[in-house]
């Protein structure tokens, strides 16, 4: 792993041997290296404020799925940031149909961030909250059933009254973030605010981070390029109608191994 951005004397330096150098070049970061990459900012003076992040993951063609999934397309180290970025955060948000593709199970305890956790009064494991309007999940399946934290059930106001009560006899907590059916991005967010959640991430899928981006309320994008090509007719990372005025991000950081590049962007 080495860092290519943001530029510094050890990032611009050559490695022995004049190979490509750069900050950390040649062996693998630590688990507390990678936290530190990727850290939350700091809380406001006024007290924290939500920050909204997504984690995704993109070929060079634009895919972000493989066969319907985004594991074809990652890698060891992906997975390690990803699961990194699950240990910094109070909740991961993601939209229905990517728990029923992905297979989702409850987030889990890791000794290696047990005590950065407990020190800023994080719980054990991040909280899921699943975004859906019609409730149609398998609430059966252990990430309501048994999870370490309760998992939310982010819906709206007309949602099934019988889905809401299996939901909730399942063990998950059911929050209204909505009017109608559907769940507002801003509400959501508010809601996830109120109940003490401000370290938001989000695992998508495309749908879900497309409403996030049109809403904008979308504070940073974590997104692995992978060198690779898919063609076909993958989702892209986000999806949903254009939005009037295409959104500005600034790079905050880019790593780089194996020719897969995480990088960092911000609202600008």
């Amino acid at each position: 792993m080495r860092r290519l951005f943001p530029v510094t004397d050890e990032t611009a330096a050559p490695a022995p041997g004049g190979a490509s150098g750069g900050e950390g070049a040649g062996r693998e970061w630590s688990l507390a290296e990678l936290a530190a990459a990727y850290a939350y900012p700091e809380p406001h003076a006024g007290g924290p404020l939500p920050w909204l992040r997504a984690n995704m993951v993109s070929t060079l063609d634009g895919a972000a799925q493989h066969d319907g999934r985004s594991q074809p397309i990652s890698n060891p180290t992906d997975m390690r940031i990803f699961g990194t970025l699950r240990a910094l955060a109070d909740v991961v948000v993601v939209g229905a149909e990517t728990v029923r593709q992905e297979g989702y199970r409850p987030a889990r305890a890791r000794a290696e961030f047990a005590a950065m956790r407990e020190a800023v009064g994080q719980a054990p494991a991040p909280v899921i909250a699943v975004v859906t309007a019609s409730l149609d999940l398998d609430f059966s399946l252990p990430l309501f059933t048994s999870p370490l934290v309760p998992t939310l059930v982010l819906t709206g106001a007309a949602a099934a009254a019988d889905r809401v009560a299996t939901a909730e006899k399942a063990g998950a907590r059911v929050v209204t973030a909505g009017d109608g059916l559907g769940v507002d991005p801003a509400r959501a967010v508010q809601a996830l605010a109120e109940l003490g959640h401000t370290r938001l991430l989000t695992e998508g899928g495309p749908r879900l981070l497309g409403q996030l981006v049109a809403a904008g309320v979308l504070d940073e994008l974590c997104l692995t390029v992978s060198p690779m090509l898919t063609a076909g007719d993958a989702q892209r990372i986000a999806g949903g109608p254009a939005i009037t005025v295409p959104r500005r991000f600034s790079l905050l950081s880019m790593l780089e191994e194996d020719g897969f590049l995480f990088t960092r962007y911000g609202r600008s």
